[in-house]
């Protein structure tokens, strides 16, 4: 007893399984990290190159990912970047910096491969398309002069993201392509690869039945909630990559294109590409499941008021379902806020981290299935594990709050009677955080 009050007794310890959610966000500097940019912009105006270069590879280097390795032989130097399915290999010495990317062997050549990556040359701002003997490759290179930290930034993270994303659409979509330099991608085990398969599949089927309970022209903006949140829920969750990623991000594009048609169309266009989606051969699917390290986020960072305007108007377009008894799609419009900034945005990693906490209360099956222990709501008997939540809530903040002193996620405004009133209310609380520095 006097343990139990007293917390004397051993806490549990908890054996979550080490599983990636979401992309990689570059938005999670500590206050060491980001003072390194500041020494590496500093040296580098006062014409010291190479320890300017340094500085802004530490800077880089995510030391719990070890995605960023630099190696050093007096002037000469080298380094590797991993992202994703991709690493970028570089070297430099008194004059020059050069990086460059293997994409694909191509044995024969292609006209229309050619053809593909002439036209995306043009939208290249720091890098170009290059073909060695029958290796496809992306590359940069600059004098060592103006190699200032915000140019490496920029031209490696576009040297990177691009190759990532280009590599694997090749070799799927032209046939006389054959991957290269992909050793260092790691295998899932396949007890994940079948859980995440299952639930994209039952999310995907129990969305599609739902709405056909739905009038599709007085519920058009419930039904694109649903939709829009259901993409977000499988990006974050199940990770997928390569093709699978690229027809999983075309649903978005259906909705929010600049055109003139109307809602309920979209909306259908939409529903027929979740069908395409969920019609990818089992073996295929997992073909797209991997774990790799990443150097760079593929989405750029955001001022809190933009996330906080985001999750208001998220929150507040719920009120009506909520109060005319549609849960469901009240729930989902309270997560399409957060989710919907977690896709779009490199968000704070302790926003990151409240996210995934958010996500683990409303889809306790899934962890639970993933091997996670601890079963923070139980949908049959509407009962949450508020303390653990609670707990993990403040253990969040404190491991954040020399970088965000002002970090202040009030707890006391949770709502535990039911899952549409927590959504609301923990979704409140991370629109009015403050993540200011200083």
């Amino acid at each position: 007893m006097l343990d139990k009050l007293f917390g004397w007794g051993k806490k549990k310890q908890e054996t979550n399984p080490s599983i990636r959610f979401g992309r990689y966000s570059d938005n999670n500097k500590t206050v060491e990290k980001t003072n390194k940019w500041t020494e590496a912009d500093n040296l580098f105006k006062e014409k010291k190159y190479h320890q300017s270069i340094d500085a802004f590879f530490d800077y880089l280097r995510d030391d719990e990912a070890d995605n960023v390795k630099l190696h050093r032989n007096g002037s000469d130097f080298s380094f590797e970047i991993y992202q994703g399915s991709k690493i970028v290999r570089g070297k430099g010495d008194n004059d020059h910096l050069y990086a460059e990317v293997s994409l694909a062997n191509m044995p024969q050549l292609s006209v229309p491969v050619m053809r593909r990556l002439l036209d995306q040359n043009f939208t290249l701002y720091y890098s170009r398309y290059a073909l060695d003997n029958e290796r496809l490759c992306m590359r940069f290179d600059s004098d060592i002069e103006t190699a200032n930290p915000n140019k490496l930034y920029y031209a490696l993270k576009e040297l990177s993201t691009k190759a990532d994303k280009q590599d694997d659409l090749l070799v799927q979509d032209f046939t006389s392509l054959q991957m290269v330099d992909t050793e260092h991608v790691d295998e899932i085990p396949e007890s994940e690869k079948e859980t995440k398969y299952a639930f994209t599949q039952k999310w995907i089927s129990e969305a599609l039945a739902y709405l056909e309970t739905l009038d599709a022209e007085k519920f058009s903006g419930g039904i694109a909630y649903l939709l829009l949140t259901l993409v977000f829920k499988i990006d974050y969750l199940v990770c997928p990559e390569g093709k699978l990623q690229a027809e999983l991000e075309k649903i978005p594009h259906i909705y929010f294109a600049k055109d003139e048609k109307p809602a309920v169309e979209k909306n259908n266009a939409m529903m027929e590409a979740f069908k395409k989606f969920q019609s990818f051969p089992k073996e295929d699917f997992f073909k797209n499941l991997f774990n790799s390290k990443s150097s760079f986020a593929i989405v750029t960072p955001q001022t809190h008021k933009t996330i906080a305007d985001v999750i208001y108007g998220a929150n507040n377009n719920m009120i009506w379902y909520r109060d005319n008894n549609y849960p469901f799609i009240a729930q989902q419009i309270c997560e399409y806020g957060i989710s919907f900034c977690q896709y779009s945005y490199s968000l704070p990693k302790p926003l990151t981290q409240l996210f995934q906490l958010f996500m683990q209360v409303n889809y306790p099956d899934y962890f639970m299935s993933l091997g996670f222990t601890e079963e923070l709501y139980n949908a049959e008997k509407n009962k949450f594990s508020s303390e653990e939540i609670i707990n993990k809530i403040n253990t969040i903040q404190t491991n954040w709050r020399k970088k965000y002193p002002k970090l202040d996620f009030k707890t006391a405004n949770l709502r535990f009677d039911n899952l549409v009133n927590f959504n609301n209310t923990y979704t409140n609380e991370l629109e009015f955080l403050n993540f200011d520095t200083i």
